[in-house]
């Protein structure tokens, strides 16, 4: 079983911690051990990972949950 932390930044990535694996839309399994982080603006050239391009893309999170 994986084991793994998600923790989503303010107005950026989603940074996945831990032991887990990402699987691609044809189903190739891709095990991480340690950190990854996660395109959530659509922006990144690299996804589903992230390449900073949210900053210039000016991507917001608002609202997040509790919000």
């Amino acid at each position: 079983m994986a084991d793994c932390t998600i923790r989503i930044k303010k107005n950026g990535s989603a940074w996945v911690s831990g032991s887990f694996t990402i699987e691609d839309v044809d189903g190739n399994a891709y095990p991480i051990e340690g950190d990854a982080f996660l395109c959530r603006c659509g922006a990144s050239q690299t996804k589903p990972f992230c390449d900073g391009s949210h900053k210039a893309a000016g991507f917001e999170s608002a609202p997040t949950v509790g919000d």
